[in-house]
């Protein structure tokens, strides 16, 4: 399961309707590829079609597609958003990185 923080359901949403999604009938994409200072990289898009391989969840107003090959590494993950003057945008809390890299966008088991 991949959860999502009121902050990032709200910005999501937000974002979702600025591009054209359907926050209610779209999904956010969450994967993993290799890349990054520390070995994988998340990727975050939106969707509005999902695949034969993909796992579906929905937390917080927000549905969620992963490919099944990315949801090993991403399981029990938590996204999140810090906004602000000194915020980050879009944070992966993922209790299976073992390293992160010190901009959070990349990690290593």
């Amino acid at each position: 399961m991949i959860k999502v923080s009121e902050s990032a359901s709200k910005k999501i949403v937000d974002m979702m309707k600025d591009d054209g999604f359907d926050p209610t009938n779209d999904y956010v994409r969450v994967g993993v590829k290799s890349g990054g200072c520390s070995g994988l990289s998340y990727e975050l898009k939106f969707d509005k079609e999902i695949g034969e391989n993909d796992k579906i969840f929905e937390d917080n107003n927000v549905k969620i597609a992963v490919e099944k090959k990315s949801f090993l590494y991403l399981v029990g993950t938590v996204l999140e958003y810090s906004g602000g003057l000194n915020g980050k945008g879009f944070v992966f809390n993922n209790p299976n990185a073992q390293r992160t890299c010190g901009c959070g966008e990349s990690f290593s088991l």
